[in-house]
């Protein structure tokens, strides 16, 4: 399966860019973040006249993830379990928020996750934003205890560069979230219950965004937060990814690129190989 995961910073904006997307990469599985709509404003039409289901989770106009896929789209969830939610007044309902969806697909559960940003350290949305990834690594660590051979693939923006090498300068990012050693803590404690980052290893590009002030992408200073980590039983499928920088290239992009990985059976890579 090629599977993508791609915040595309409005789906209603960008509906037929995306569709153009799907049939120029031939791909099987796409997970979007930052849909910014609520479910019944989604674009299904556009999706479903190209061959593929789609799953939402949106309740406003912020946030929003998403899964289309063309292989298959059962066992529905519209959160994780654990999922911490988020209200700036702590006296006040923590809602759970528009940022993670699962669906199975060809026999892979596949995951479309937007992390909080966290905004700025002495923010309650940092908290919020670690809370958020710990509770994910819990849920993580339940699954694969229970089944070591689950197949899943957790992807989308995770909205923190693991390396110092994942930003342009790592000087410009001091006292910024994003790079905070306790940011970077909570996204390899998912590395060690189990997944895999199967992108850096197998893209050659250095980022996945570069934000639109200033010319960021112009000017190559960008920052690698898309990420897809899988499952013992699924990484070793991962034969080849890249990070489509030309789609950010264009027109009226987002500010994030596409991720593609391609996932390939053994018997079946080896048989083509």
């Amino acid at each position: 399966m090629r599977i993508v995961n791609w915040n595309v910073n409005s789906v209603r904006t960008r509906a037929e860019r995306v569709v153009e997307f799907l049939h120029r990469h031939d791909v099987d599985v796409l997970a979007m973040q930052e849909t910014k709509c609520s479910d019944d404003k989604f674009p299904y039409l556009a999706f479903e006249e190209a061959g593929y289901e789609v799953a939402h989770m949106g309740l406003s106009q912020w946030n929003g993830v998403a899964i289309a896929s063309r292989v298959g789209l059962a066992d529905v969830d519209k959160h994780f379990p654990g999922q911490p939610g988020f209200d700036k007044d702590p006296s006040q309902p923590q809602d759970v928020e528009a940022r993670a969806i699962g669906a199975t697909c060809n026999g892979v559960k596949v995951w479309s996750l937007y992390v909080p940003n966290g905004r700025e350290i002495a923010d309650p949305h940092y908290d919020y934003k670690l809370r958020w990834l710990y509770n994910l690594k819990f849920h993580i660590a339940d699954t694969l205890r229970e089944d070591p051979s689950h197949r899943a693939v957790y992807l989308g923006d995770f909205n923190v560069a693991p390396l110092d090498i994942d930003v342009w300068d790592p000087a410009f990012f001091e006292g910024k979230t994003h790079v905070t050693e306790p940011e970077r803590q909570a996204f390899d404690g998912l590395i060690d219950v189990g997944l895999t980052e199967v992108t850096r290893p197998l893209t050659a590009e250095r980022f996945t965004y570069w934000d639109y002030k200033s010319l960021r992408f112009q000017k190559g200073e960008g920052m690698r937060i898309d990420f897809q980590l899988a499952t013992p039983a699924l990484a070793g499928q991962a034969r080849a990814a890249f990070v489509d920088i030309e789609e950010r290239a264009g027109k009226g992009a987002s500010d994030h690129a596409p991720v593609v990985v391609d996932y390939v059976p053994t018997a079946d890579y080896d048989e083509v190989r």
